[in-house]
């Protein structure tokens, strides 16, 4: 296995926010956690050099789907897997990709990736718009990004990403990883974040649009109480009549009082 950006003659590159993976036990750590068999269609986002590349082409029979944006690693990708004819690499954006593409209903689509900071949360979100086609998603993000998505009502992490991410799906914090498992190192930690979409969605709300802006609305303004925050938004007899205390502050609001405000309607309650 090739180890590190020098030894691949590849030099990271801050603009693409690469840092690769190249701890074996960690590697094998992350690949047990996901667990790939046989059959399953997967997709890698950022494979950087490959590292965890290799251990999923084992485990999936040599068949697995990458996107990367940097091209100059796409000969290196080539070279590096030419004797794997399942090995498909997608030159984009994951940003701008349609991963609907490499999926079927008979065959959903497991997500796995080392997602560069500077994305990650755009692409999460960018991901739950198809979470229809989703077995399941494992990544590793910062231990930041992960702490807010498990995050729950009270905690100071909490807010739109976690509420979104939960309202999709069942959010599993694995393991932290250090900065001493990647080439070059980061300055913060990481953690392996596992999604798994709700069968049924425990509360679904009337409109995606309207709980989304009722969120990232409110939590623009999370240090007042919720009848300031909900000024403009939601009434106020909306909280009176869910029995949600208007002096309460964002954060404490569960993911099913947040739908319950998205679907409140007068004279309906």
């Amino acid at each position: 296995m090739a180890k590190g950006s020098k030894q691949a003659g590849h030099q990271a590159r801050k603009r693409f926010g690469q840092n690769f993976l190249e701890d074996d036990v960690v590697i094998s750590q992350i690949v047990s956690g996901i667990n790939p068999r046989p059959g399953d269609r997967m997709v890698e986002i950022g494979p950087g050099l490959g590292a965890l590349t290799e251990q999923l082409l084992d485990m999936l029979d040599g068949s697995l789907e990458v996107v990367e944006l940097d091209r100059d690693l796409i000969p290196i990708l080539r070279t590096k897997f030419f004797n794997f004819p399942g090995f498909n690499i997608h030159e984009a954006d994951a940003l701008k990709f349609d991963f609907n593409t490499l999926c079927t209903a008979d065959n959903p689509l497991r997500v796995v990736g080392n997602l560069p900071y500077n994305i990650s949360t755009p692409l999460i979100f960018h991901l739950l718009q198809n979470i229809h086609f989703l077995k399941d998603m494992h990544f590793m993000l910062q231990k930041e990004v992960v702490e807010r998505m498990a995050a729950q009502p009270g905690d100071s992490s909490y807010g739109r990403l976690g509420i979104m991410c939960q309202y999709y799906c069942r959010v599993q914090p694995l393991f932290v990883v250090g900065p001493e498992a990647f080439s070059p190192q980061p300055k913060v930690e990481s953690a392996i974040v596992r999604l798994v979409p709700h069968e049924t969605l425990p509360y679904p709300a009337d409109s995606l649009e309207r709980l989304q802006h009722v969120v990232r609305q409110v939590f623009t303004k999370r240090r007042k109480t919720l009848r300031n925050a909900v000024a403009g938004i939601v009434p106020s007899e909306a909280l009176d009549e869910l029995g949600i205390d208007a002096g309460l502050r964002p954060e404490n609001l569960s993911l099913k009082q947040y739908v319950q405000l998205s679907n409140w309607k007068e004279g309906a309650n």
